[in-house]
């Protein structure tokens, strides 16, 4: 599957060491060869932790980001990671810090930016990180910012006009909502459905369609595990929508309050 998606131009990929404790990172290793144009784009923040009620643990002190990136390069046997993302746990969905892990921003910066220094990092981005977290960060340099964000979850709409108007790339996770239980899911929605019918297209795509039409800064990272899906996803970068369209998709309302943070 990783093959098919280089085939069909995507040059963006998005992991981490913590998916699948290196399985991922391990995947990527043997499927990108070296003439491939891909940027390979992990996050640090978390650790793996198998025998905890969920399957990981947040790692935020300086140290263990320092440790995270090393075995991101060890498991994607890269020299140097193009882009790190720094996982907040200021934002959206997951696990909020506690005790040691409460790190304040500046310092994990301060780490990453050593290790840009040293050629281990090209760029820092940042994931789950609020509107004030972003501006505290902006003069480290930051290349991208990755946060919830759907057509049914958009409070953050100030901090994506920041990342535009800063040149900032941004990464909508959880694009189609809906991947914790009780989140609003974007093929949930009428004028979704109807959009998808009028066009032949799937409420996914139309879901994602929408995020490139939002802003032009938009990096996609649906994951899937199917290669039909894959073709799908990529075909959504084709996706035009008329005036009255899109101006009923943009009427669609934000539901974030819907979102459980845990």
């Amino acid at each position: 599957m990783l093959r098919r998606a280089i085939d069909l131009g995507v040059d963006h990929i998005d992991t981490a060491q913590f998916y699948g404790d290196g399985f991922a990172n391990e995947l990527l290793r043997e499927a990108i060869r070296q003439h491939d144009d891909v940027m390979v784009v992990t996050k640090v923040g978390a650790t793996p932790d198998p025998g905890g009620p969920i399957p990981l643990r947040l790692a935020h002190r300086p140290e263990e980001l320092r440790a995270d990136v090393e075995d991101n390069l060890i498991s994607l046997g890269l020299e140097r990671i193009p882009v790190v993302n720094l996982r907040r746990p200021d934002s959206g969905p997951g696990i909020r810090a506690e005790g040691e892990q409460v790190v304040d921003i500046d310092d994990q910066l301060a780490v990453l930016t050593a290790m840009r220094d040293e050629g281990k990092i090209g760029a820092i981005g940042l994931s789950s990180v609020t509107l004030d977290g972003l501006r505290r960060a902006l003069p480290a340099g930051i290349a991208c910012v990755q946060n919830a964000y759907s057509l049914v979850a958009r409070d953050d709409e100030a901090l994506l006009q920041l990342c535009r108007a800063e040149d900032i790339a941004w990464v909508p996770f959880f694009p189609l909502g809906g991947s914790f239980p009780r989140m609003p899911k974007v093929a949930d929605e009428a004028a979704v459905l109807d959009a998808a019918a009028s066009l032949g297209r799937t409420p996914a795509q139309i879901g994602l369609a929408w995020l490139l039409h939002h802003a032009p800064n938009t990096l996609l990272i649906p994951g899937t595990s199917s290669i039909e899906h894959l073709e799908e996803n990529v075909a959504a970068g084709a996706i035009a929508f008329d005036r009255a369209m899109l101006d009923t998709l943009d009427a669609v309302p934000s539901r974030s309050a819907e979102v459980p943070l845990g």
